[in-house]
């Protein structure tokens, strides 16, 4: 039994559920005095039926956060994610790059018998779209043990339970059938976007009788064969022995009919409400988590913990998960092509806050991942927590939810050296339009005292920036300094105008760094009002925040042409000295 120190993160929901989780763990191991200490099972299920997306991804940083805390409590754990890659290929998914109308013929058979996207290095569609996912997982520190269903069940791993199934075929018929006889619950707002493999499961009660196994004229059957000739699952038992275990069926699309000793036989699989609580009690799970559909009566959640027992297993704890959302975007359907996934969200942003994001809110609450202008805002929530962790000021659950996005129980992810605001990178990006040597020259300038050397200090998180400017700023918001001066828009100005421009360019030489030039550009309104540079807003009256803005107003107007850019101080740096008295009248 591993000696646990008292954590000190004992605020935050990850820490609860660790508790819970190791307390079931131990009693079901009947002996927590026993030695070695059991293995914590915990587990997620993704269906590789299209894109992965970030919806999906709760689906992993739940049990995985969870499971990463128990590791660093001393224990032993297993992070189980099942590949649901022998389910039906349902339909075809629009939006996916190398993918037509063609594929439609493949509908109903195993997703790894179905051609991956064209110009795919994969072999199958199910290995195209799980490598995605096995890259970004690993990009964002997830411990794991894969689990391929195709292979489980080709090989023959789950052959007695699917035996023990048939068998029992009148047990779970009856447990199914008190969901199939209710009344369908009025329907409820989707928060979680449904996996391929919830589909057959989230209709709730009342489903038809092909979400929860087969009918036919020999009764019901919780298994489904994989047609021998087309190798689609619309196939219908209509004989079974239990002691030969011979099985026969027919296809209702190609008409091919055969008979088998399911006792050898491995070109099937059980139904979704059967397979889910069987693998609970092979794997000897602990803790899944699920999502808002599975909490409805008759989902597969709710009912697969009765079934559970039939294979002598118990449900594991269950938290419910809430939905995942886009800023902007409507909710997220794997089915569906175009939507986020963990690859495109790593493309902008460092995985330490892509972690946080998923840490710091409890399951059942839901949140936004942002693609738009917002993605700056969460970085500066990002580096201020940062900053309060160092100094010890952060309250303990933030303190949590940060040492959960910086490190596992392996040891720290790896980091940005000099982790500069993320604006300023994007503004930097923005301005050079990829010119690296410029790109170093300005960011050297941020800080005199204390000059970057190499953009590799400021790596990846300056290269995430810069992904986020190329793919996600419409062309129509990019900077674009001005290669004259304005010369009319010069001659115009008024003198007050004008008396602006000189106190900045008089200023210019002496303030040139990132906190000089912000010093300076806020303060020429308030000396041109009788204040000094310093004066804090409470020492000013409400007007001087208008001068403000149109001082600013102005600049960006004679800089890049527009009413707004990036902040002045890093596009004054960007553009550079000498440009800019020349842009200003100088």
């Amino acid at each position: 039994m591993p000696i646990v120190a008292q954590s000190t993160e004992t605020t935050d929901w990850v820490s609860r559920f660790a508790d819970e989780v190791i307390e079931e763990s131990e009693r079901r191991a009947g002996d927590k005095a026993a030695s070695p200490a059991p293995v914590v099972v915990v587990a997620s299920g993704l269906s590789p039926s299209g894109p992965i997306h970030l919806g999906n991804l709760r689906e992993v940083m739940t049990p995985h956060l969870v499971a990463d805390e128990i590791r660093r409590r001393g224990y032993q754990v297993r992070h189980l994610i099942s590949w649901d890659d022998y389910d039906r290929y349902r339909k075809v998914p629009a939006g996916v790059p190398g993918v037509d109308d063609t594929w439609a013929e493949h509908i109903g058979k195993p997703l790894t018998s179905v051609p991956a996207p064209k110009g795919s290095a994969h072999p199958n569609w199910a290995e195209h779209f799980k490598s995605a996912m096995i890259e970004s997982l690993a990009e964002l520190g997830v411990e794991f043990d894969g689990i391929s269903q195709t292979r489980q069940y080709t090989t023959g791993v789950y052959r007695e339970q699917i035996l023990h199934a048939m068998r029992h075929r009148g047990d779970i018929d009856a447990i199914l059938d008190q969901y199939r006889t209710k009344k369908a619950p009025p329907k409820q707002k989707q928060q979680k976007p449904l996996d391929e493999a919830e589909l057959e499961a989230a209709e709730g009660s009342g489903a038809a009788a092909e979400d929860d196994g087969s009918f036919g004229t020999a009764g019901y059957f919780p298994y489904k064969p994989y047609c021998g000739n087309c190798e689609k699952d619309l196939t219908t038992v209509t004989a079974y022995d239990d002691d030969s275990t011979e099985l026969t069926y027919v296809c209702d699309s190609c008409g091919f009919s055969e008979t088998v000793r399911l006792n050898e036989f491995n070109r099937g699989k059980l139904v979704w409400k059967v397979d889910w609580p069987m693998r609970w009690a092979y794997e000897g799970v602990v803790f899944e988590p699920s999502g808002v559909d599975h909490s409805s009566p008759g989902s597969s959640f709710q009912v697969g913990g009765q079934i559970v027992g039939i294979f002598g297993g118990k449900q594991p704890i269950g938290p419910m998960y809430a939905f995942v959302g886009i800023s902007g975007m409507a909710k997220m359907s794997s089915s569906k092509g175009g939507v986020p996934t963990p690859a495109d969200a790593l493309q902008i942003m460092e995985p330490q806050l892509l972690r946080w994001l998923y840490a710091r809110r409890r399951p059942n609450q839901s949140f936004k991942i942002a693609f738009d202008q917002e993605i700056q805002r969460l970085y500066d929530e990002w580096d201020k927590l940062d900053g309060k962790v160092a100094d010890g000021s952060a309250l303990p659950a933030d303190v949590a939810a940060h040492s959960r996005a910086v490190r596992t129980a392996g040891g720290e992810l790896p980091r940005t050296p000099r982790p500069l605001p993320y604006r300023t990178l994007a503004s930097v990006a923005d301005i050079t339009a990829g010119h690296q040597d410029q790109a170093l020259r300005i960011l050297s300038e941020l800080d005199p005292e204390n000059p970057i050397g190499s953009l590799d200090e400021a790596r990846p998180r300056y290269d995430k920036a810069e992904a986020w400017i190329n793919t996600h700023v419409p062309a129509d918001q990019r900077t674009i300094v001005r290669d004259e001066p304005d010369a009319e828009l010069l001659k115009s100005l008024d003198e007050a105008s004008q008396n602006s421009l000189r106190l900045l360019l008089d200023g210019l030489a002496d303030h040139w760094s990132l906190d000089g030039l912000t010093h300076l550009v806020y303060g020429v309104p308030k000396v041109q009002a009788g204040f000094p540079a310093d004066a804090t807003p409470k020492e000013l009256p409400p007007e001087i925040k208008t001068a403000q803005r149109t001082f600013f107003a102005l600049l960006y107007h004679l800089l890049v042409g527009r009413d707004t850019g990036p902040r002045l101080p890093t596009l004054l740096l960007a553009v550079g000295q000498e440009r800019v008295r020349a842009l200003l009248g100088e």
